[in-house]
């Protein structure tokens, strides 16, 4: 079944390039194709074009539809095009011609692009509660672990005196900054493009700030052509929101397979979150770590990938856009995925607190030497040449006895400062317009 069909039958091997991966891909849109038709049946009673019995029967059956989804029991049947086709066919074997009355007013294009915001509005929801989750752990181990030196480095070379408190407090305030970007991906997926149509409006008198109600989006994308415009940017631009917080998790799990190695030996991974070697029975790898760098690295490509699809397309639909899902829909699972992982083992991670035992990171005192010199009123420039030269000479004696104290330092982490930017970031998702105008519909 195809709803584009006439009186002639496509070349099967044209139907099966063209088809590609849409029924596969459709099935995350499923639900949410599901709601957007609920929404747009509810308006088009309102503005005349079904009876008040037609609307109460689709709506039963629709549910019923949502709910197969939700237990996982929909299914795209063979010879079916596409979701939006399964919905119409499974209406039309129930209640005859009245099915065929949904499409009224609205194309493919328009669907698809609301299937698209619904489901990009859920899996930011889940991300940002996952993000939140990270980052609740690694202030809690920077609280812990705040008065625990470490060595800080520039070029890999030992540097300066650092602290764990400093380490898991920074990739907890990365996370707050890559909240902004959910939340600006968030703001753009929130604007309802249905009654766009094909990109161009609809002859009929659509009611599309009421659509725009009962399906919770805090605006419309009100121009049609615009609206249209909106398929492939507001994925690659979610997509970007989704690479910052992958950029923080491959960082981190960066420093923390460095920092597990013997030739550092700053954390230790319970045997529990390890797996182990083949050959060498001493091993102990941070696979865990590995795979989370590797899947988020792969992840800051998808902007490029969306952005190298939709790039040199002009105005109007073309089934380009089509591609972009197969890369676009499943990243949110697979840094989903990262971000629980990630949260369960920062949990487990165990902390040497005597790494400083170790004479090798003595001279990372050297600058505290110098600014105690100059405090005590010598020249800085004299007194970083003195430690230099007692550095040469094998004079040097560190004091380890470090007294940071400005904002966002070893002695002051600001802590709650970065707890309460994060607030203040959810606070501006509107997740509970969303959820009580799906609860009504379905209700």
């Amino acid at each position: 079944m195809k709803l584009w069909e006439k009186n002639f039958e496509i070349n099967k091997e044209i139907e099966r390039f063209t088809v590609g991966r849409d029924r596969e891909m459709d099935m995350y849109l499923a639900k949410y194709d599901v709601l957007g038709s609920m929404a747009h049946i509810t308006m088009l009673e309102s503005i005349g074009l079904l009876e008040k019995d037609e609307l109460t029967q689709l709506t039963a059956e629709l549910k019923r539809i949502y709910e197969a989804c939700e237990r996982g029991e929909f299914t795209i049947e063979d010879g079916i095009e596409d979701v939006h086709s399964q919905v119409e066919l499974m209406l039309t074997r129930r209640l005859g011609d009245m099915g065929k009355k949904i499409h009224s007013g609205r194309s493919r294009n328009d669907q698809v692009m609301v299937d698209l915001k619904l489901f990009i509005r859920n899996e930011i929801k889940e991300t940002v509660m996952l993000v939140k989750a990270l980052f609740d752990e690694l202030l809690q181990k920077s609280e812990q672990y705040k008065g625990v030196l470490m060595p800080g480095y520039t070029h890999l070379q030992v540097a300066m005196p650092s602290s764990f408190g400093l380490w898991f407090g920074a990739y907890a305030e990365s996370l707050a900054d890559d909240m902004l970007f959910l939340q600006a991906a968030w703001r753009m997926a929130n604007r309802n493009p249905l009654g766009s149509a094909a990109g161009y409006g609809s002859s009929f008198p659509l009611n599309r700030t009421l659509t725009t109600e009962l399906l919770g989006f805090d605006t419309m994308n009100y121009n049609v052509v615009y609206a249209q415009m909106g398929r492939g940017k507001t994925e690659r631009n979610t997509a970007f929101a989704l690479a910052s917080v992958a950029g923080t998790l491959a960082k981190m799990a960066f420093d923390a397979c460095m920092f597990n190695s013997q030739n550092f030996g700053f954390v230790r991974l319970p045997k529990e979150c390890t797996t182990g070697s083949s050959i060498m029975p001493h091993k102990k790898n941070p696979d865990v770590f590995e795979l989370i760098r590797a899947k988020s690295n792969k992840l800051q490509a998808l902007p490029v990938q969306v952005t190298m699809i939709m790039n040199n397309l002009p105005s109007g639909y073309f089934r380009d856009l089509q591609i972009i899902k197969e890369e676009f829909l499943l990243a949110f699972g697979e840094l989903k995925d990262c971000l629980r992982m990630a949260a369960y083992i920062i949990n487990k991670i165990e902390v040497n607190e005597h790494i400083l035992d170790d004479p090798k990171y003595d001279l990372m005192f050297s600058v505290e030497e110098v600014n105690r010199l100059a405090a005590s009123g010598m020249p800085f420039r004299d007194a970083y040449k003195k430690v230099g030269l007692d550095i040469e000479a094998g004079r040097f004696t560190p004091c380890k006895d470090i007294s940071h104290t400005h904002e966002g330092s070893i002695g002051n982490l600001c802590n709650d400062k970065i707890a309460a930017l994060m607030d203040g970031i959810i606070g501006g998702f509107t997740f509970d317009k969303v959820e009580k105008a799906e609860k009504a519909l379905l209700e």
